[in-house]
């Protein structure tokens, strides 16, 4: 039903002095005075046009106001007028949700008063705070990643932002290499040089070669063993060509043997059964399945298994040139077995028998000790692998009639058809067992020691001479031999003279346990080259498969909606106006959210331009307290909502108090 309206005069409203309501609800005092031309009687259902400084409207309907005009319109930031509730005012007015004591957009509360996203407001009048936490496993607001840490260098840094050269497909998760290749080293990749190619020091999947150093930045190289720097996959590098002082000339770690028995050493490549080493894989990297304190890594198996179990036993060999001209090469003949003494000296080497004097094919001692030892002008040194197959008896042999390996190196033949003067020098070492045997072949001279002690003599300048130790109870009593240590065992050997060479080494019974890690797939543990475990690893969506790699998932570029899907664009990094973390679409102009992180003054949803309204591109419309008068609905803006400053909330004229 229509109701009828009440018309007031200027003098009833100069002598009421009455409390009137306006369209939006408060309560204004009108001072006594002329009203503004109007237009008709406002009612319910109609408004006139306040005149300017006037109160709007001709006439009132109670309890609804008409719009007011000009001098009195009602729109946008509260409505609130000259009563003090207003945007800003600290106070959490009707139709706010927060209030910071500002009308500035980006600070949690906007300049309409409603909370922005990933904000709080608790307390009226302070400070909005954010509920952005990086490291909370959580992508919220600008964040492009969440691995459950804030620390750099893991593929989603400090801010919660993936790194280049990473990819984080899991919220929650640990980071990945982004691709092999990128030249960036990520995630489980020991290296990248730009491709996938092999054999250039990275291999394929980016995992880091034999014998190559891949510096960060910098092309690879190939590692230079005896440089006395360990690099790349070196154990160690003490700077010489020297076995048996702890690192072979191939950089390998050795058994330290310095005290008679020796002691195995993580990364020596020997396992002993009672070792309180866990696994032993003769290297000192870790995340390889033995860690480099020779303990079973997490997600990995380890299986001892026989070094010399396969077909070839490969063991190295140092060789150093000599010229004929030195004084113990091409001058004597015969066998001697005076040369050496029945232990080894100090420095692992073959000791010269006597302090002063010579020997029958020998000039003494300061020569002879230059026969294994690097000595720049008098010798060359060469390195090599002496590789022994496997006999059809189980026993591994090298043997080679016409031994010269380093023909034209060094000093070269000579003019002779062979290099002819050279010393070899073979070490192993062996766990123990009993019965163990060394068979030998060999011209010119030939020195077996076992324990540092002189097993096998065969000294001199002969044709080839043979000779063997099998390591019984009885040569374990003069040796010093117990079941179940490790010892080291050495054939020193020289060719002194143009008559031929020959070398036939047998072994047979000397077997040593190294360790073979594998991953577990299956296990729950992600560990070696696997992407993913899940212990249940069915290849369902954001799963794993049963060989460890990651099922259908959120960034695999594949769009799967019956997943929970909005998006896939196989990167998902666009938290705003694209595919977000999570594979959900991001936050845009138009979704109703005030996202002021990524620019957003207002977003009601409709986002018309109109006056107190929110425009096309989120940013806010024209409205009281922007400094500019809007005509008709403003007769006055001086850029804030502050009532008694000449001009109100409603940017409507007032006494300046």
């Amino acid at each position: 039903m229509r109701s009828t309206p009440l018309l007031l005069t200027a003098t009833v409203l100069g002598s009421l002095a009455a409390a009137l309501v306006s369209s939006c609800g408060q309560v204004e005092i009108i001072s006594s005075g002329t009203t503004g031309t109007g237009g008709p009687a406002a009612t319910s259902s109609s408004s006139g046009n306040g005149g300017a400084g006037g109160f709007g409207g001709g006439g009132i309907d109670l309890p609804d106001a008409g719009q007011g005009g000009s001098g009195g319109g009602c729109t946008g930031n509260g409505c609130m007028g000259d009563a003090g509730f207003f945007c800003g005012d600290g106070k959490i007015d009707p139709g706010e949700k927060c209030d910071d004591t500002n009308t500035a957009s980006g600070d949690g509360c906007s300049a309409d008063c409603l909370i922005e996203k990933d904000f709080a407001c608790p307390t009226p009048g302070a400070a909005c705070v954010s509920t952005v936490v990086c490291g909370d496993g959580k992508v919220t607001g600008t964040e492009t990643c969440d691995d459950l840490n804030a620390k750099p260098g893991d593929g989603c840094d400090g801010a919660c932002q993936v790194e280049t050269g990473w990819k984080c497909p899991v919220i929650g998760s640990k980071c990945e290499a982004a691709a092999c290749g990128d030249g960036i080293v990520a995630g489980k990749e020991e290296c990248d040089d730009t491709n996938t190619a092999n054999a250039d020091g990275c291999d394929s999947g980016c995992h880091l070669e034999n014998g190559w150093v891949c510096p960060p930045g910098a092309p690879c190289k190939p590692t230079v063993c005896g440089d006395g720097k360990a690099e790349g996959k070196e154990a160690c590098d003490d700077g010489n060509h020297n076995l048996g002082d702890g690192c072979t000339p191939f950089c390998v770690r050795e058994p330290d043997c310095t005290q008679g028995a020796c002691t195995s050493t993580c990364g020596d490549g020997i396992r002993l059964p009672n070792s309180t080493e866990e696994c032993e894989d003769g290297n000192s990297a870790s995340g390889d399945g033995c860690s480099s304190a020779c303990k079973i890594e997490p997600g990995f198996t380890c299986t001892s298994t026989v070094i010399n179990g396969g077909n070839t036993l490969n063991v190295p060999l140092v060789l150093r040139d000599f010229s004929k001209n030195h004084p113990d090469f091409e001058k004597f003949s015969g066998v001697d077995h005076t040369i050496v003494a029945s232990t080894l000296g100090p420095d692992g080497k073959p000791a010269y028998s006597k302090a002063v004097g010579t020997t029958p094919t020998t000039s003494g001692k300061a020569n002879f000790d230059q026969w294994y030892n690097d000595v720049p002008g008098v010798n060359f040194t060469f390195l090599q692998t002496m590789s022994l197959p496997k006999q059809a008896s189980g026993v591994f042999q090298y043997t080679n009639t016409s031994f010269f390996l380093i023909d034209g190196k060094g000093f070269g033949n000579e003019g002779n058809n062979h290099n002819f003067h050279f010393t070899s020098e073979v070490r192993y070492w062996f766990e123990y067992k009993g019965n163990e045997q060394l068979d030998f072949t060999g011209d010119d001279d030939v020195w077996v020691f076992v324990n540092k002690r002189l097993a096998v003599d065969l000294g001199g300048v002969h044709g080839p001479l043979s000779g063997s130790v099998k390591l019984d109870a009885a040569s374990a009593a003069t040796l010093n031999l117990q079941i179940g240590k490790i010892y080291e065992i050495v054939v020193w050997q020289a060719e002194r003279h143009t008559s031929g060479s020959n070398y036939t080494l047998t072994i047979s019974n000397f077997d040593n346990s190294t360790s073979v890690c594998k991953t577990t797939c299956g296990d729950g543990i992600v560990a070696g080259d696997e992407l993913c475990d899940d212990g249940v690893n069915d290849g369902k969506y954001g799963g794993c498969t049963a060989t460890c790699t990651r099922g259908p998932s959120c960034g695999d570029g594949v769009l799967q909606p019956l997943d929970g899907e909005q998006c896939d664009d196989g990167v998902n990094l666009s938290p705003y106006g694209g595919c977000a973390p999570g594979c959900k679409l991001g936050s845009t102009c138009g979704d109703g959210v005030v996202d002021s992180l990524f620019g957003e003054q207002c977003d009601d949803g409709v986002n018309s331009g109109a006056y107190g309204k929110c425009g096309p591109t989120c940013a806010l419309g024209p409205r009281c307290g922007d400094g500019v008068i809007q005509m008709p609905q403003e007769t006055c803006d001086d850029g804030n909502l502050t009532p008694g400053d000449g001009c109100n909330s409603l940017c409507a004229k007032d006494t300046p108090q």
